[in-house]
């Protein structure tokens, strides 16, 4: 069965260890932080840094894994139709909308989303690490460092499926950046299926 985050949203879950998350784009050029938590001890989440480190590279796709704070795999990327991902990014918030984009009344962003997706776990606002941004395209020049935020390069219907490697809680968004997503509020769907 398919679920759907509308716009602007966020979902919560448990993840089996062995079950498959595919996560869709259904539209086209929209993004979905994601994070993921232990289900033994919620102490023990994604870790961009580590993930990062451990494949040599900035761009995470088919055959990396994701790893804890701990060093342990979390999540294996299984297939990937688009191929670009940001893992650098924190999920947007109140204070990026005001600190970045100068927004008097900002919106609570992915932040409040997956802050109001993950209280019922017990999982409170400082907890939230650095999301693995499916789909976000994020350019990096190389010799100044400089980073813009360009439209995701995933095209409607296409997806990316993660292997759970241990019992997760994860969390999900639709994200609400509009620099994210070209100015153009998406939703995100995604499917939970048991492995062959």
């Amino acid at each position: 069965m398919t679920n759907r985050i509308p716009p602007r949203s966020g979902t919560a879950f448990e993840l089996k260890k062995g079950q498959l998350l595919t996560v869709v784009d259904p539209e086209g050029e929209q993004v979905s932080d994601l994070v993921a938590y232990n289900a033994e001890d919620t102490r023990e989440y994604l870790s961009s840094g580590r993930s990062i480190d451990y494949a040599g590279r900035m761009f995470l796709t088919t055959g990396d894994i994701l790893y804890s704070n701990r060093s342990v795999p979390m999540l294996k990327i299984v297939e990937d139709e688009v191929g670009r991902h940001d893992f650098s990014l924190t999920p947007c918030s109140r204070d990026t909308f005001r600190i970045i984009y100068g927004d008097k009344d900002p919106h609570h962003g992915c932040q409040g989303n997956l802050e109001n997706a993950l209280a019922p776990y017990g999982i409170g606002p400082d907890a939230i690490p650095t999301a693995f941004n499916v789909f976000m395209h994020v350019a990096v020049d190389s010799d100044s460092g400089e980073i813009k935020v360009l439209p995701p390069k995933s095209k409607p219907g296409q997806k990316t499926v993660f292997r759970a490697e241990m019992d997760l809680i994860i969390a999900m968004t639709a994200c609400s950046a509009g620099q994210s997503n070209n100015f153009r509020y998406k939703p995100i769907d995604f499917r939970i299926d048991n492995a062959a």
